[in-house]
């Protein structure tokens, strides 16, 4: 059975929902699982916008962290606006360096501790739920991060005449209480990348626990688990507002890819486009930001770089769950 499946087998029941349009798309991912390269595709269509990591994570050196535009982030016209438009609505210290957009914004020590942890099964998660109400400070931190993420979404599609704004966040406890926010209709797509591919890449980027193997099991468990994490928020959604994507099948179909999950949040199907770079484009997050060039290449440097004994590891950890998605 494949984790779409059985996901979909453990959903609620359908409910009637409101008649309104998505008006954010959320990328739901573990890390390097192409997040960044998929909202940057999809912010390329006629009807979307994307800001990336949408709930603006801590930027280094702010004073010199560029926009993707290529402008130092606090000179940037388009964040500017962004900003005035935020004002109209009431929330006139929006500054997207300080954005206050995620619930691990949060500054009371006892609420920066209950939302550490990844979202675990039921009685886990009831806990979570239980010391949070008892939280004095808790209702308004939540409200005001609904309150913040509705005002940007609206803003970023008064700016941009379009439909929908696609969040790359990936994060799935941050998805979890996102879902409670009124003014915004979600759709979810759950991107998943080869285990491998994504240990691989943790590597990669500096990635040391310890012996090799350690680092291998530890990079392999990180990723299963914020995967579990994911499939755990979507128990508690209909199937029909979130989607499963391989990120192989994005790299190897884009334009059939990208049709489908246009389709699927509500935008136009008639003309796919594939140059991410084409249209000017204001990322936070991943690096990637600031790269050239928009070919569209499966990464499966996997193959090579891990030893016998590396995939040893990483099956022992993860194996399970890397066949559940769909990998051999």
């Amino acid at each position: 059975m494949s984790a779409e499946s059985s996901i979909a087998m453990t959903a609620p029941a359908e409910k009637s929902h409101s008649t309104e349009a998505t008006n954010l798309g959320y990328i739901l991912a573990a890390s390097y699982s192409g997040s960044t390269l998929l909202a940057m595709l999809l912010g390329s269509q006629r009807d979307a916008i994307t800001v990336g990591e949408m709930r603006a994570p801590s930027l280094d050196e702010p004073d010199s962290y560029l926009c993707s535009c290529g402008e130092p982030i606090k000179g940037c016209k388009f964040w500017s606006e962004v900003s005035a438009g935020m004002a109209r609505r009431g929330i006139a210290d929006f500054d997207i360096t300080n954005a206050q957009l995620s619930i691990h914004d949060a500054k009371n020590p006892f609420l920066h501790r209950l939302l550490e942890p990844l979202p675990r099964g039921p009685l886990l998660e009831t806990a979570r739920s239980t010391a949070l109400a008892v939280s004095p400070s808790w209702p308004a931190h939540l409200q005001n991060v609904h309150h913040r993420n509705g005002a940007l979404v609206e803003v970023l599609r008064e700016i941009t005449g379009t439909k929908v704004v696609i969040d790359s966040s990936k994060i799935a406890l941050h998805l979890k209480f996102l879902l409670k926010a009124p003014k915004l209709k979600i759709k979810v797509i759950w991107l998943v990348r080869d285990g491998r591919a994504v240990t691989t890449s943790m590597l990669g980027h500096g990635m040391k626990q310890g012996s090799r193997q350690e680092t291998v099991a530890a990079a392999a468990l990180s990723w299963k688990r914020n995967n579990e994490a994911g499939e755990r928020v979507l128990q508690e959604m209909p199937k029909s507002q979130w989607m499963f994507l391989q990120y192989e099948a994005l790299c190897r179909q884009p334009e059939e890819t990208l049709r489908g999950l246009c389709k699927f949040l509500g935008m136009d199907t008639r003309q796919i486009v594939l140059d991410f770079r084409a249209k000017q484009q204001h990322i936070l997050g991943n690096d990637m930001r600031l790269k050239s060039g928009s070919e569209i290449r499966l990464d499966e440097r996997w193959r090579t770089a891990l030893t016998p004994e590396d995939l040893g590891t990483f099956n022992e950890v993860a194996g399970g769950s890397n066949r559940k998605y769909g990998y051999e």
